[in-house]
């Protein structure tokens, strides 16, 4: 008898559904029942607001230059094309006085890719940790990888180190005691939109150095940062460029989150135990993809220019507004709330009685709007909810309105 085909049974180990895949399905029941209900979606990280007009210009443009034979191009360079890569090095590290070098830039199809992937060139015995709540990916990804352990149930997985992220420290994690190999950081935080000062981020760089460790920086949501004492990259703290690698996405920023374009950052400096980690991800990257299309690359670097920047900043000031809303409007309902200054993302304490789940469903069942329960980010994210600014102003006052109206019955 042959022997049986056998699968990756750390994927077992997951839930049965990504976190957003629930809350979808939820939501898809709800509307079969009640399709006269208008839902308010403040759940979901996705953007409202068109492409700057500069941007959406310069991928017209860039089509029409693929339907012409002489500026025709099929495969472009896995890790991005130059125009591209050195447009990322000037805007956003070197004009912050950050020497980031075009060749350490790796242009991909999305954050979420590149923080799945990035532990396939680390050995499956490596210790992980990270924050608590946390984006759900960097544990799934890890699981998947074998490095996670068993699920126990309300302490998350037997070998993952949990950094608790609570409101007495300002939910910010603190250095693990026990030793850890590879720290998944995400600031200004998702979930809980809070962002890191310099001194605080400094002691993790410090702690990597000191302990041969790497760290996973996500810096997506950057461009929401307004607080002058917060750094944009890590790589602004002295020696995080033996340590870190960094993580960026257009998604956010310039609302390509249907468009699909960002990059990781892997300075030359960062080498362990004698290989290149610049080196590895290379390989990996001209193994596993042939690069994001010449159309969106095109549209990503006029992202850059001067009408381009205009229009970003145009519509992340809009967002601003929106996380503004929510957060005033929710506190003055008598809601205790954190983030949404740095971050499009605001982090709500839901009401005594309620679980994360049951604060959800009461949202949906009663004010038909949709957010984010915080249990499905960790173990600590049980009693909080995530709200998030990406819809439009509209429905953004109405869902603050709806709540508020729920809560006062």
């Amino acid at each position: 008898m042959q022997n049986l085909l056998k699968i990756n049974e750390n994927f077992a180990k997951l839930p049965a559904n990504y976190l957003f895949v629930e809350i979808d399905n939820r939501v898809k029941k709800f509307a079969g029942l009640h399709p006269e209900a208008e839902i308010l979606r403040l759940g979901i990280g996705d953007v409202t607001r068109p492409l700057p007009a500069a941007v959406a210009g310069a991928m017209v443009k860039a089509a029409e230059e693929m339907g012409r034979q002489e500026t025709f191009r099929g495969y472009g360079p896995e890790a991005g094309y130059p125009f591209l890569r050195e447009a990322i090095s000037e805007h956003d590290f070197r004009s912050r006085g950050v020497d980031i070098q075009p060749d350490e830039i790796f242009v991909s199809d999305g954050a979420k890719s590149d923080t799945s992937s990035i532990g396939e060139i680390f050995a499956v015995d490596n210790t992980v940790a990270v924050c608590d709540p946390v984006y759900p990916v960097y544990c799934d990804s890890n699981v998947m990888a074998g490095r996670a352990g068993d699920y126990i149930e309300g302490k998350g997985y037997s070998k993952i180190v949990y950094m608790p992220c609570l409101k007495e420290n300002r939910f910010l994690p603190e250095i693990p005691r026990c030793h850890a190999d590879m720290i998944y950081l995400c600031f200004p935080n998702n979930p809980t939109g809070m962002g890191i000062g310099r001194a605080d981020l400094k002691k993790w760089v410090d702690y990597a150095l000191e302990n041969q460790s790497v760290i996973f920086y996500d810096a997506a949501y950057e461009a929401f940062i307004t607080d002058p004492d917060m750094p944009h990259s890590i790589y602004e703290i002295p020696g995080a460029k033996k340590c870190a690698v960094e993580f960026r996405s257009f998604s956010k920023t310039a609302g390509f989150t249907g468009v699909r374009c960002a990059f990781t950052v892997i300075p030359k400096e960062l080498v362990f135990g004698g290989v290149s980690l610049n080196g590895l991800w290379k390989r990996r990257q001209s193994t596993k993809m042939n690069g994001v299309s010449y159309l969106v690359q095109r549209g990503a670097e006029a992202v850059y220019s001067e009408a381009g920047w205009r229009g970003v900043q145009k519509n992340i000031a809009y967002y601003q507004a929106n996380a503004q809303i929510i957060r005033e409007g929710l506190s003055k309902a008598g809601f205790e709330v954190y983030g949404g200054v740095n971050s499009p993302y605001i982090w709500m304490k839901v009401p005594d009685g309620f679980t994360s789940w049951q604060f959800f469903d009461r949202l949906l069942e009663r004010a038909a709007v949709v957010g984010t329960p915080g249990s499905g980010f960790g173990p600590c994210g049980e009693g909080y909810f995530r709200l998030t600014s990406f819809n439009t102003r509209e429905n953004t006052q109405k869902a603050v309105e709806r709540i508020g109206k729920v809560f006062a019955e």
